[in-house]
């Protein structure tokens, strides 16, 4: 079995449109399907969603009462490390800021986590005023689990690697801790735009 599962056939490559696609990057009308390892396969009735402050407390979200936060359709382009970007994405989900709305503090880190086991580490600032969000549809239907359902994270500004699929949680410090594809060497913080792929970029 691959560590990398690929669904990718390399189809309807184009550079796109000026100012859309970033550096080093083609657009393409596929969706990709790129996951370290296999694909959890989630009930929402199993589902929960669990936020850690930096203080060690805890809150715990089922699927019934996330579903009860105010949620919103974004229509965004994504980028993936490996070069192909995705134009005009339109998903549904639950802003950030409904989960971190009680967070004393918007400074510091976040490391979310899913099922699965893998995690990420993003900047506080980067997941809060209206940059991300949990996504459970993609398109108008229930999100697939090979995309991340019943719900991923997507931060559409940087790499989709730090757009956690099958997101369950969030752990938050006043320090930097390196996700998965970060301890493998990959950029702490990967943006598309300047190219940030791996450490040193």
């Amino acid at each position: 079995m691959s560590f990398v599962t690929r669904g990718f056939q390399g189809r309807d490559r184009d550079n796109g449109p000026s100012g859309r696609v970033p550096p080093g990057q083609y657009a393409t009308l596929d969706f990709p399907v790129l996951s370290a390892g296999p694909t959890p396969q989630i009930s929402t009735d199993d589902w929960f969603f669990t936020r850690i402050g930096a203080d060690g407390k805890e809150r715990r979200w089922s699927w019934s009462e996330l579903m009860e936060l105010p949620t919103e359709s974004v229509t965004v382009d994504i980028h993936c490390v490996t070069k192909w970007s995705k134009l005009d994405t339109n998903w549904t989900g639950i802003s950030l800021e409904h989960l971190l709305a009680d967070v004393a503090s918007r400074s510091g880190h976040a490391l979310f986590t899913s099922y699965g086991g893998y995690t990420t580490n993003l900047p506080i600032e980067d997941v809060t005023d209206g940059k991300a969000w949990i996504a459970f549809e993609y398109d108008g239907e229930p999100l697939a689990p090979e995309h991340g359902g019943p719900a991923r994270l997507l931060v559409p500004h940087l790499y989709l690697w730090k757009s956690a699929k099958w997101v369950n949680g969030v752990r938050l410090s006043e320090t930097i801790q390196p996700g998965f594809w970060e301890s493998y060497g990959y950029h702490i913080y990967g943006d598309p735009w300047r190219e940030q792929r791996y450490a040193g970029d």
